[in-house]
């Protein structure tokens, strides 16, 4: 298996060199060349190996698929260390759990930081550590955070020999849970960098120091955003896992509602899609910042300024400039690289959008793709959580409260439609209250998180500030 990037560079990689890469050399992101397919027979194989041998089992046969670059039973070994009961709390890892007719909930938050991204950073975090021991190499990660993503790499990554983590994040924009999780850990090997901007100007720097080809292999830049192949890779097996709770033959279609801000967790169903998982919508909920739900509803892809990012109560989310889009548009475009660059690498750095509306491609995202949108505003927020804890006895995070308002608006009679849980409800305790009257359930070792002692270092949107810190804690 070998990967290119979406900008036209077919130079092919090796997985191992892209793990450790982030952005290609052209500013575009990777993918495989083509994508496996799974039959009827291969996907009977993976039910009895998940119901069987667990969730590990099978994220070992999909990895496979795409990662030739690691001996078989070392990456068997590795996903063995990742999804354990002991790191995810439950020996399913991901339980579908009913909400009401053909509605389901996919429990993907029971990991270290209570949210979805430790499905993917948790492997990450040992795919790393072992890579670069096989090649004596140390890598300086450098991310950017919403909320969950920071978090759920910092607990992956403390304390793994050869990495340094620098994570950038929206100062004052995080839930005050969000920022103690992520600036009260004091390894040496982690470093928090709060920016004065939105999250939008954090990515942009971390994709700045990126292109910065010269820089980036001095100093050995890696990234754990969803930029990283490996993370969305990671992302792919629990929508097999929940199609397999939530069906019991291979005729059997699921839909999946997925809060989304920077379309990776919704990109990872849709390559298990064009894998051969029998999917019939991949619908895409947003909150206030909708510049997804303006595409699939218009066909217009319009990032917005940092003035114009709303701040919501579902924070993580707060995101205006979808970076994981390119991946998606790259195969809506017939993986066309030369025209993913003219629209991502220019029509959005001159004009801040793109019009695809008249183009058959927008059709196709509905129609032959399987996507659909809706957005969700801080009063249906409310009243789903609300809704749900009372008719249900059930919290839900304010993410997961967007895609089940969304979800409800998309059912279709005789296709279980699978909800994507983002976060538990602890992390976002303010708005809950606000919806409930109670307080959420707080695990033991969270609590009293936000009276620690916090290192941070404050810092202004500038490209060349970030790269001058990489530069001093790196000798």
């Amino acid at each position: 298996m070998k990967y290119i990037s979406t900008r036209g560079d077919k130079s092919p990689k090796h997985f191992c060199d892209i793990l450790l890469e982030g952005l290609a050399p052209d500013g575009g992101l990777y993918l495989p060349e083509s994508y496996p397919q799974v039959n009827d027979e291969t996907l009977s194989r993976w039910r009895v190996a998940y119901h069987n041998q667990g969730y590990a089992e099978l994220a070992f046969e999909i990895l496979s698929l795409y990662i030739d670059d690691i001996p078989a039973a070392d990456l068997k070994a590795l996903c063995a260390k990742t999804y354990t009961s002991e790191v995810f709390g439950t020996g399913e890892i991901v339980p579908l759990r009913h909400l009401e007719n053909n509605l389901w909930l996919e429990a993907l938050s029971n990991g270290p930081t209570l949210a979805f991204k430790d499905m993917a950073m948790q492997l990450l975090g040992n795919l790393f550590e072992y890579e670069l021991g096989r090649r004596g190499e140390e890598l300086n990660i450098l991310g950017a955070t919403s909320g969950d993503t920071g978090s759920a790499a910092e607990y992956a990554m403390r304390g793994k020999k050869g990495v340094r983590v620098f994570m950038t994040s929206p100062f004052g924009r995080m839930s005050p849970f969000q920022q103690a999780q992520m600036f009260s850990l004091m390894d040496d090997n982690i470093f928090n960098i709060a920016v004065d901007g939105v999250f939008d100007d954090c990515q942009d720097m971390v994709k700045a120091v990126s292109n910065d080809l010269d820089f980036k292999r001095q100093y050995r830049i890696g990234t754990v955003n969803s930029i990283n192949w490996a993370r969305l890779l990671a992302q792919v097996v629990y929508y097999f896992a929940g199609y397999f709770q939530a069906t019991e033959l291979n005729t059997q279609k699921v839909s999946f509602t997925v809060p989304s801000g920077n379309f990776g967790n919704v990109c990872a169903g849709h390559i298990a899609r064009m894998m051969g998982l029998p999917v019939a919508k991949l619908v895409v909920a947003t909150n206030e910042n909708d510049v997804l739900d303006e595409f699939f509803t218009t066909g217009v892809y319009r990032v917005r300024t940092s003035a114009d990012t709303q701040e919501t109560s579902s924070p993580s989310m707060d995101i205006s400039k979808a970076s994981n889009f390119e991946r998606f548009v790259f195969d809506l475009l017939g993986r066309d690289g030369a025209r993913t660059k003219a629209l991502f690498g220019d029509a959005l750095q001159r004009d801040g959008r793109f019009d695809l509306s008249q183009h058959q491609a927008f059709n196709d995202a509905r129609l032959r793709y399987g996507f659909e949108s809706g957005k969700s505003t801080h009063a249906d927020r409310l009243a789903t959580i609300k809704d749900t804890f009372e008719r249900h006895g059930m919290m839900i995070d304010t993410h997961t409260a967007d895609g089940v308002k969304v979800a409800l608006e998309h059912l279709q009679a005789g296709v279980p439609m699978i909800v994507l849980e983002t976060a538990l409800p602890i992390k976002f305790a303010q708005t809950i209250v606000e919806a409930t009257g109670q307080e959420p359930d707080r695990p033991a070792k969270f609590i009293g998180i936000e009276a620690l002692p916090k290192r941070v270092t404050r810092m202004a949107a500038d490209v060349g500030a970030i790269k001058a810190f990489i530069v001093a804690h790196c000798q």
